[in-house]
Parts: structure tokens; sequence; C-alpha cells
């Protein structure tokens, strides 16, 4: 498959994947056994009742394979945030040495709504309180960029302090920004031993201003 970004190893050494149920079954061994793959962040829940229906599978069996695993939620502007708090902490375990929890912000799913800066902040905030008595560290926004300038840009002080996980298939952006991003989803086509078609693939920012410098610690757990 063609693919406008490939990131070398050299450059980028903690390299990862995000899946959910649409990679089927997922044969962790072989996956853990890639030197590109050092951690999986999986999908665990959508609005307020949806679980996905390999997190259960993929959370114990990656865990089993050594892989640093984090979970997301993918948010949707048609619930209230607190309402889908309340279905990750349903659905996702508080275990030690996981990466912090993520929330998908993207204009896609089964909700047309287009809040205003003012509702999103509103409920991205409720959703994350409600989550912080159990999952205390700071979460991990995944964007598009078309979010990102819509919504967060100039604005970050009204939404929960986060690292940023940017969506970025065309471009590389730029390393010293890694104030800015700590994770870039390079391909939404990739290639890995032990999943069958397509997966996305991410890379850490290899900056002490990013996120990378917490991976160690997250490592030895």
């Amino acid at each position: 498959m063609l693919r406008f970004n490939n990131p070398s190893l050299s450059r980028y050494p903690i390299q990862g994947i995000d899946v959910s149920h649409h990679q089927g079954d997922i044969d962790w061994k072989t996956v853990a056994a890639q030197p590109n793959i050092r951690f999986a962040i999986m999908k665990a829940t959508e609005g307020g009742d949806h679980r996905d229906s390999r997190f259960a599978e993929n959370w114990q069996r990656a865990g089993d394979a050594g892989v640093v695993r984090g979970a997301y939620h993918f948010f949707t502007f048609c619930r209230p945030g607190k309402d889908q708090a309340q279905n990750v902490l349903a659905t996702v375990p508080r275990t030690p040495g996981t990466l912090p929890v993520a929330v998908d912000l993207e204009f896609v799913g089964n909700c047309d709504k287009v809040p205003t800066l003012e509702e999103m902040a509103t409920e991205v905030n409720a959703f994350f309180t409600e989550l912080k008595a159990t999952f205390p560290e700071k979460p991990i926004f995944y964007v598009t960029q078309e979010f990102y300038d819509q919504y967060l840009k100039g604005n970050e002080a009204r939404f929960p302090e986060h690292y940023l996980w940017l969506r970025s298939v065309f471009k590389e952006p730029t390393q010293e920004r890694c104030s800015r991003w700590s994770i870039w989803q390079f391909a939404d086509n990739g290639t890995v031993n032990g999943i069958q078609g397509a997966v996305d693939l991410n890379a850490l920012c290899p900056s002490e201003t990013g996120f990378a410098h917490l991976f160690p610690a997250v490592a030895s757990n």
C-alpha cells in the first residue's frame, strides 16, 4: 500500500499501533516480537453505552504479550460527557503501567452535531472530571488537524491539560513542536505481522518536551 510517511526507528525509536474490532483477531505474541511495535492503544468505548467487542480480549492478550497498552474512548457530541465517562469507568481496568486514557475527538461517527467551542469545552471537561478520581493522569487527545484548528488552537486553557495525539498521514509534523504534539499517527494503512488487514501506525515524539520521556517509566511497570 502507498504510504506518504515512513518514519525510521532511528528518528522515531518508539512506535506503535492503534486498533479496534476492525482488526479482528490479533496475534499479539507475533505483534510484540516486532521491533517497531512498542505500544498499542486500543478502542474501548464509544459514546454513552457502546463497548468495543474486542477490547477486553485485546487488553488481556496484549498485556500477556508484554505490549505497553493504552485505551481510547471515541467521543460523541450527542451524549453528555459525564455519561460517556461512566461508560469508560465500567469498561477500562485501572491497570498499573499503562498509558493515560485517550479520547478520540473528530467529526466522524454517528453524530452529525457540530458543537460550539463552549459546548465542546463543557462536555470534554465534564468527561475528564468524572474520570479523574480513577484515572488522574494527564489524558491524551487524539485529533485531526481540522479539529485542532477549530477547537484547540489558541484555546488550550479551556480544556484539561493533555498530551496531543495528532493525525497527519500526508506530512510529518516538525519535531521542534513536540511541546504541542506527543504522538503522531502517520499512517492508516499500515501492515503489521500478526494483524490481518490495515492498521493505524503511530510514533512518539522523541523529545523530553513530548510524551516520550514518560514511556520508560510506563514500560518498566
